[in-house]
């Protein structure tokens, strides 16, 4: 049964259920999944907006052909558009969370440091379009990209552990791994910390021990895994002995998508989402938990926008490709565009045509499509809008558009390593810069004498004393 919120809809579900909307639409999803299965695994990832930076050849020639077999393997097994719908986002807007490298699979030589499969997200200023880039990283450090901010594979999240949040395989174990049928009573995943931390320890190489789970900005949990006797089931419970913060430092992470109940879980328990708008792949695994139908608002009729102009009730509609009064005859329509620009009043379907051409009532749709890298669905929009043949006006629709066009260049810069850091932050890899007027980022690794320097430096006074 659905929930029902006193207060509205909580913030992080209405973010889910926008990213849900509009993150991964689904002529994405359909052409990404015919290419994969048609054993076309790079075209899925193009279609997924997912840029492969890694070379087979080169890997076999490094690594040997045994280590290539299994990781082309994994390559056809990748679903990148599901790999995108559960990848890691950052309120309000749901967007991927930037600057991340998050591992995907885990492989392992003899007398070799281990290999591993990682995708990566693009820095917040580089950001547009939402793609994402799949590469290899070597635990020895070896062949990171310079330019990457955070080119080592980040512990909170990893999907290693979780292959079927991206494998086409395995995806019909999600129900299990989120415990779907457990009770709706928190965002906590609590019921299955014991199982995921043992799977966890597992792949550090222990049986039992002690591990973290991140509960939010500054505060963690530090707890242990125990059982009985072989026989039993694991269980969690609380460090019984206070540790030094390195030592906590150091602990296992639980990853976030174990430590967090599925945000599709929740939208379905909350009928906010109907299961025939999720991922079919999802939709599959949860078929049992949600509602067949659509929880939204029914569709209205696609009529001609309709205007009250000179005591009638006109229609706007596109004609020849171009959004325009259609009850006027375009003598009359040719005199009073005229009469406009010579500074005199416009007739109200001209004036609604221009408040369509510059700040339309899809405007948050359109933008919403722009914000997650949907430029084709966000221009359908507006073609469906204005007709194909509409030019822009100025105005809050245009510059949108001209937006996300300009800040595509920006992603196209950190892609080619011509710049690392955001033109306007100032750093060293600006041009007009040097390293003598880089101002460095205090952390753990700066000298003590410096760090109480430059804490202890007087500030502007923002007031006066009465």
């Amino acid at each position: 049964m659905a929930h029902h919120f006193a207060n509205g809809i909580p913030t992080r579900l209405s973010m889910w259920q926008r990213v849900r909307e509009y993150a991964v639409p689904l002529s994405m999803i359909e052409t990404a999944s015919a290419r994969r299965a048609a054993g076309d695994w790079a075209g899925a990832c193009a279609a997924a907006r997912v840029d492969v930076d890694l070379d087979l050849r080169a890997v076999r020639n490094r690594h040997g052909t045994e280590l290539v077999t299994r990781l082309r393997a994994d390559l056809r097994r990748l679903a990148p558009d599901l790999l995108r719908w559960h990848m890691p986002r950052i309120a309000p807007d749901g967007w991927l969370r930037p600057g991340l490298t998050v591992s995907l699979a885990r492989y392992r030589e003899s007398g070799a440091a281990p290999l591993h499969l990682v995708v990566r997200t693009p820095p917040a200023w580089a950001d547009a379009g939402q793609r994402m880039s799949l590469a290899l990283w070597e635990e020895s450090g070896s062949g990171a990209p310079g330019h990457h901010p955070h080119p080592h594979p980040d512990r909170r999240f990893r999907l290693d552990l979780h292959r079927h949040l991206w494998d086409s395989g395995r995806s019909g174990e999600l129900a299990r791994r989120c415990d779907a049928g457990g009770a709706p009573d928190s965002s906590w995943a609590t019921a299955t910390w014991a199982a995921e931390a043992e799977r966890l320890l597992r792949a550090e190489g222990r049986a039992r021990g002690a591990f973290t789970v991140r509960l939010g900005a500054r505060s963690h949990a530090v707890l242990e895994l125990v059982a009985p006797d072989d026989s039993h089931a694991p269980a969690c419970r609380p460090l019984r002995e206070v540790l030094p913060p390195q030592e906590v430092a150091a602990l296992p992470v639980l990853p976030e998508v174990a430590a967090r109940v599925l945000p599709d879980l929740e939208l379905l328990r909350a009928g906010l989402v109907g299961v025939d708008r999720l991922h079919p792949l999802v939709s599959a695994a949860l078929a049992a938990y949600g509602s067949a139908a659509s929880a939204g608002p029914a569709a209205e009729p696609e009529d001609p926008h309709r205007v009250e102009c000179r005591g009638e009730v006109h229609r706007i509609a596109p004609r020849d490709g171009v959004l325009t009064a259609i009850d006027h005859d375009p003598a009359e329509l040719r005199r009073e565009e005229l009469l406009v620009a010579l500074g005199g009043p416009a007739l109200p379907c001209l004036r609604a045509i221009d408040t369509v051409h510059r700040s339309p009532q899809a405007l948050p749709a359109v933008r919403e499509r722009l914000g997650h890298g949907d430029v084709a669905g966000a221009l359908a929009v507006v073609e469906g809008l204005l007709g194909p043949g509409a030019v822009l006006r100025d105005g809050p629709l245009r510059e949108a558009l001209e937006s996300a066009a300009a800040r595509r260049v920006d992603h196209g810069l950190f892609r080619s390593g011509l710049v690392t850091v955001h033109p306007a932050a100032g750093g060293v890899a600006d041009p007009g810069r040097t390293a003598a007027d880089h101002r460095p980022r205090l952390d753990r690794r700066t000298p003590p004498v410096l760090r109480h320097k430059r804490n202890s430096r007087s500030r502007p006074r923002t007031g006066l004393a009465s």
